[in-house]
């Protein structure tokens, strides 16, 4: 299946919105995969999110990683505390950079530098390019100078102490009456 470029886009598609809407990682999560459906044509389903304090120093963090082959996300707490404390308009936009680049890493895209600019190729699309997950993912330094985006394969020193997200992948969530 290939991508799909018709209909509306950019500030207009009502992502922008969706986004705004959103009130957990799970939500943003859902806008990540609608996205990707929608601009790529690709999708998976059955993904964790756990959240650890992989920490950083005054030059480097981790904003998250996806252990290849696995079914989960980490997500670094790390920065996220920094961008409550800071820029709390930049929360929802920076999670769905970061998890939409860790939901690509999961989709079997493993190039790093192309993930970066597939990453911002679908915000722009789904947001415009002036959007602030757009700008995030185009270059985050701007905002959060010290990102450090992992080599493939990356895994912390130190097993981290992950607190899994329940109810994360709703798509995947079945019911049984």
């Amino acid at each position: 299946m290939g991508a799909d470029f018709s209909g509306k886009f950019g500030e207009n598609c009502g992502f922008s919105k969706r986004l705004d809407s959103c009130n957990d990682f799970a939500d943003v999560f859902e806008v990540v995969k609608d996205g990707v459906e929608k601009v790529l044509g690709k999708s998976r389903a059955g993904l964790m999110l756990g959240l650890a304090n992989l920490g950083g120093s005054s030059g480097y963090y981790i904003g998250a990683y996806y252990p290849i082959d696995s079914n989960i996300i980490v997500l670094n707490t790390f920065p996220l505390k920094r961008i409550m404390e800071t820029g709390k308009e930049l929360f929802k936009p920076y999670v769905f950079s970061v998890l939409l680049h860790e939901y690509l890493h999961s989709l079997d895209y493993l190039d790093e530098a192309h993930v970066r600019r597939l990453t911002y190729a679908v915000c722009a699309r789904l947001f415009g390019k002036e959007h602030n997950a757009s700008r995030l993912s185009y270059d985050i330094s701007q905002f959060l100078p010290f990102l450090s985006y992992p080599e493939y394969g990356w895994f912390p020193k130190k097993e981290p102490d992950i607190k899994i997200v329940q109810g994360f992948d709703k798509g995947n969530l079945t019911y049984v009456s």
